[in-house]
């Protein structure tokens, strides 16, 4: 017989994702009852249900976000009023005003967006953004001095300033007021600003409460145009700039949040603002009816008319080539971009952004290959004992580590702290975050070896003495145990229902549309399929796998083709898995198809069962195609093996995760084949129904 484990022979590939499949409890009566009282179909009512509504008038303000009767930000923002008086002395005055922003997109696009605003209401006002290189996070002294030496007399922060202490105080000291304009977390103590507006600082049940920085950005500067009664034609701009930045940001899309992108993302394609037109010609992105999935073309923006974007549009084109500038360029760059009136000068500095985004690509690519390559060697057999990654190389870019750490958390599924070597005695770096793991306290708990750091529960920044690393890498592992169980230790997949792939068509994709925008705290819907057929797949583009998934169903096949991005150390996949997926439209000459974009692949639970535990008498005889075989599991190495054996000796010998198996008398002569083809997948289903059948009846 074939004694040698399948592994030895076939060449090491490796295993499939190892993912915590997380599927939501299925309440078809209530889905059913819900679909009749809203006009939806039960599987949106499913949806609906999965994030967290039960009657009829949350789903309405959900899905109708204009609906909301809004209180006004006056009554929600306690120093707006004085924001406001400020800002009007300053303008009446001429009193120089300076904006201090950040370096990410939210932060230019609030530069932006105060900038644009500020100035058409006839203010005298310029802007700074801090080094990401040499200065890191928000307003600090040098900026504070700079601003008063021009003979500023108002400092605007945005997004950032809420822990900005000292410099406040010294900006005060010099006589300058200053209103703090952020979102991020409450300090203990608060700088001595003249006026703070943060959605952290209002009442949990505000719609303003999810706002991001260019959302506070967005309030003040609404009510002001209010107020000096010049709202006419600053409205749309400032949303277009508003859009951009939230998504960008993964801002929460409820509340205001939900209401005002779903209007921006009507309003973006046809902005009279010319870097948005200019992002969008550059980008490539297509805008759709979202009634018919069809685009629509113009010369001078492709653009015409459309009735919508779709956040990825922004998440995935738009908004990376925003944040590249500020992880590897000059800010200044999106700001004149997103302020310019001249088109030339928006396709300029789009295609700056186009380059930069370019060679970020490149950078994260390779700084994760290096990441990849050291974690392997070093760390990837103790994972399930620290509970924790710490990675910390030389000569990687800081500006893009923060993605690359995002990626090994994807990967590994435990948070993951990353950083490079500033010069031979400093180490700064990037942190990222899975459910049951708060960054923010775990830095605290490693305050005393640390520099400066900060963040919240997903992610942080943070730098350190580099003799203290191993110290910290200590204490991380430490902290980790406490908060960590094994079972956490795997990426988490939340799933929303199981939908056949007979199912999957236009019409459904439109009903999805009730959804959308979707984003933070309103995901993309992700559906299931179990025990589906991989007919084809192949390596294309850097390291993406595209396939071709079947189901039959009644004796029907059904085909559809599926994407998974940056898979291909997982290539080939097996031939009969579970697939978990979002839906996706995919436009190619003239066509619209919905596809499948792959964000989870499993051994089918039957086979999983099987390899996990066999059943005790774990042989039995079944018949194919009119000819008589022998099958059963037999411990080989460390593995079970499924072992086919037809009536002439030869044995068809499969391991789990594997796509190549053994055929042969023995070991010494058989052939590797590939048992996803038709010819093995189907005898190796045959030989799981009997053993089914004979695990049901033991």
């Amino acid at each position: 017989m074939l004694d040698r484990p399948v592994s030895e022979l076939s060449k090491p590939r490796r295993r499939l994702p190892d993912q915590r499949w997380q599927i939501y409890p299925q309440k078809p009566e209530f889905a059913q009852n819900l679909a009749v009282l809203t006009n939806l179909s039960p599987i949106i009512s499913q949806l609906l249900i999965n994030r967290g509504m039960e009657t009829p008038e949350q789903v309405q303000a959900f899905l109708d976000p204009e609906s909301l009767v809004l209180p006004s930000p006056l009554e929600d923002f306690p120093d707006l009023a004085i924001s406001l008086e400020l800002l009007e002395n300053a303008i009446a005055s001429q009193t120089k005003i300076a904006i201090c922003g950040d370096y990410d997109a939210d932060g230019m696009t609030s530069t932006a967006l105060l900038l644009r605003s500020l100035r058409t209401l006839g203010a005298q006002v310029d802007y700074a953004i801090p080094s990401r290189m040499h200065e890191g996070y928000g307003i600090n002294k040098r900026i504070v001095e700079e601003f008063h030496s021009e003979g500023v007399g108002l400092i605007l922060t945005v997004d950032n300033g809420i822990s900005a202490f000292e410099p406040v105080a010294r900006a005060r000291e010099l006589g300058l007021a200053v209103i703090i304009t952020d979102h991020h977390d409450i300090p203990q103590k608060l700088p001595p600003a003249n006026a703070i507006l943060n959605p952290k600082l209002i009442a949990e049940s505000s719609p303003y409460r999810g706002v991001a920085g260019v959302g506070v950005a967005y309030i003040l500067a609404v009510s002001l145009a209010q107020q000096l009664g010049q709202t006419k034609g600053l409205i749309q701009p400032m949303l277009a700039l508003f859009t951009l930045g939230t998504i960008a940001d993964l801002a929460p899309l409820t509340g205001v949040n939900r209401r005002w992108v779903k209007r921006g993302l009507q309003h973006l394609p046809k902005s009279n603002l010319p870097g948005v037109q200019a992002l969008i010609q550059v980008g490539g992105v297509q805008a759709r009816n979202e009634g018919a999935g069809e685009k629509i073309a113009n010369p001078k923006s492709k653009i015409q008319n459309p009735k919508s974007l779709k956040p990825e549009d922004i998440g995935f084109r738009l908004g990376p080539r925003i944040n590249a500038i500020g992880r590897i360029g000059n800010p200044q760059t999106v700001i004149e971009l997103l302020t310019t009136d001249d088109m030339g000068v928006a396709l300029e500095r789009a295609m700056q952004c186009e380059q930069i985004n370019a060679s970020r690509q490149e950078m994260c690519q390779q700084i994760e290959q290096e990441a990849i390559a050291y974690v392997e060697a070093e760390f990837v057999t103790s994972l399930q004992d620290n509970r924790v990654l710490i990675v910390v190389q030389p000569n990687w870019h800081h500006g893009v580590i923060g993605i690359v750490a995002s990626r090994l958390v994807e990967r590994y599924g435990v948070p993951v702290f990353i950083g490079t070597y500033e010069d031979e005695g400093h180490i700064r770096g990037s942190a990222r975050s899975i459910p049951e793991f708060h960054v923010f306290e775990a830095l605290e708990y490693c305050h005393d070896l640390l520099g400066k750091f900060g963040g919240h529960k997903a992610a942080g920044g943070f730098s350190l003495p580099a003799e203290n690393l191993q110290m910290v890498r200590s204490r991380l592992i430490e902290f980790a145990n406490q908060c960590l169980e094994p079972q956490h230790l795997k990426p988490l997949l939340k799933i929303d229902a199981e939908v056949n792939l007979n199912h999957l068509n236009q019409q459904l994709y439109q009903q999805l549309n009730a959804l959308h925008p979707c984003g933070m705290d309103n995901p993309d819907p992700v559906f299931w399929t179990p025990n589906v057929q991989v007919v084809e797949q192949k390596i294309v583009g850097k390291g993406h796998i595209k396939l071709t998934i079947a189901q039959t169903i009644d004796n029907q096949e059904y085909k559809i083709k599926a994407i998974a991005w940056r898979w291909g150390d997982y290539f080939h996949l097996p031939s009969r898995v579970d697939i978990a997926y979002k839906l996706r439209e995919n436009y190619f000459n003239g066509n619209t198809t919905i596809e499948l974009e792959l964000i989870g692949v499993r051994l089918p639970i039957q086979l999983q069962q099987f390899f996990a535990s066999p059943p005790i008498q774990s042989s039995t005889n079944f018949e194919y195609n009119q000819r008589q075989y022998t099958c059963g599991f037999y411990k080989n190495g460390i593995e079970a093996e499924l072992r086919i054996k037809n009536s002439e000796g030869k044995v068809l010998a499969m391991q789990p995760g594997h796509i190549i198996g053994l055929l042969g008398t023995n070991r010494q002569n058989a052939k590797e084949v590939d048992i996803s083809q038709p010819q093995y997948d189907n005898i190796i289903q045959a030989a799981l129904q009997a053993l089914s059948v004979l695990s049901a009846d033991s």
